[in-house]
């Protein structure tokens, strides 16, 4: 029982990280989809939404599509 409550007490952080990096991952896939939808680039919005890149895949693509974005 002890060890079990170490475990515990040792990972209190580990939610709240958790939680911030699927916002982080969300937040930026979300904008490079929407981006990548209106730029009407199929294999970008596939692979944005295919591959879970901790938001780095949806930076890149939204730092180098950024002068063709059509409005």
């Amino acid at each position: 029982m002890e060890q079990f409550q170490f475990w515990q007490d040792s990972f209190v952080w580990f939610l709240p990280l958790v939680i911030c990096f699927v916002v982080w991952e969300l937040v930026w896939k979300l904008l490079a989809l929407w981006r990548a939808a209106r730029n009407n680039n199929k294999f970008w919005f596939v692979a944005i939404a295919l591959i879970n890149s901790a938001g780095i895949l949806p930076i890149l693509y939204l730092l180098f599509h950024k002068d063709r974005y059509n409005r």
